[in-house]
C-alpha cells in the first residue's frame, strides 16, 4: 500500500510503500516514555521504499530498555512529532508511526507486542498479545 505522510507542522514530509499486515502497537516502556502515551502503533516500510520529501528529522540514539538494542529515533525539530525509529546503521525497514501517516485510518493495528509492561486498562481486546517482542 503506498502512503504519505509528514509531521503536525508539515516541516517533514514523506512516502512509503507498507504492508498494513505489519501495523502493530507497542507497550513498551520506552514507547510509553518517547510517545507520552499508554503505547505506540507503527508500521514497516522497507528502506527501498521510504523516501523524505521535505524536511529533515532530528535524530538520537535510544538503546531500547527491554532489548537493549540501540535504535535511531527521528522526530520534527519544529513540532517534535515522532516520525520514525530504525536500526542505527543499515536499516532494512523504517519503523514509521501511524499518527503521522494520512491514511491512518486504514491502518488497524494487527497484533500487540511488550504487554507484560502494558498499562493494566490499555491493551486492546481481540488482538493478539506477545509478552515481549
Amino acid at each position: 500500500m503506498k502512503i504519505d505522510g509528514g509531521c503536525h507542522c508539515g516541516a517533514i514530509t514523506y512516502e512509503a510503500e507498507i504492508d498494513p499486515a505489519t501495523v502493530l502497537v507497542c507497550h513498551c516502556s520506552d514507547c510509553q516514555e518517547i510517545s507520552g502515551s499508554p503505547y505506540r502503533v507503527g508500521v514497516q516500510a522497507p528502506a527501498a521504499t521510504f523516501r523524505l520529501l521535505s524536511g529533515t528529522p532530528k535524530t538520537y540514539i535510544k538503546t531500547t530498555a527491554d532489548s537493549g538494542r540501540r535504535r535511531l529515533q527521528a522526530f520534527c525539530g519544529d513540532c517534535g512529532s515522532p516520525i520514525y525509529s530504525a536500526a542505527e546503521h543499515n536499516t532494512p525497514a523504517y519503523n514509521l508511526r501511524v499518527g503521522t501517516i494520512r491514511q491512518r485510518a486504514e491502518l488497524a493495528p494487527k497484533r500487540q507486542k511488550w504487554c507484560h509492561s502494558a498499562l493494566p486498562w490499555a491493551t486492546i481486546g481481540g488482538l493478539p498479545k506477545a509478552e515481549r517482542e
